[in-house]
């Protein structure tokens, strides 16, 4: 009976509105990623001389338009010491960021850390190029 009736909202965004929001939220999103990458770059492993994310600990990080983060990560050993409370001192550290209502610090062993994730401006301080 009403199938043919159109449902008109005054308050719906025309295509060019809604491109340019979702243009503005990848952006804000682009920025908000780009200021945790720096927040991550700004921690440093307890036992290695070089900041997390240039060491390859840091497999992803992923920002939901609520300003939840998901960080995948990963330590140089699952023995490692601090293998308890990092995870959060991550956590801790991110949600500082402006943008950033929760962090969540997901430790994961697969694939293992090696080496070969590290940055070549970390080999050049650690000596290794």
């Amino acid at each position: 009976m009403f199938e043919n009736l159109l449902n008109i909202n005054p308050h719906a965004l025309s295509a060019e509105e809604l491109k340019e929001q979702t243009i503005s939220e990848t952006s804000q999103s682009d920025r908000l990623k780009t200021e945790i990458i720096n927040t991550l770059k700004e921690t440093y492993d307890p036992e290695i001389p070089v900041n997390i994310y240039d060491l390859g600990l840091i497999y992803d990080v992923s920002i939901d338009q609520r300003g939840h983060v998901l960080i995948r990560m990963t330590l140089t050993t699952p023995g490692c010491p601090v293998a308890q409370s990092f995870s959060e001192s991550v956590a801790n550290r991110v949600r500082m960021v402006v943008g950033v209502e929760d962090v969540v610090v997901d430790l994961v062993w697969d694939p293992p850390w090696s080496q070969e994730r590290i940055t070549d401006a970390a080999k050049l301080q650690l000596g290794l190029l």
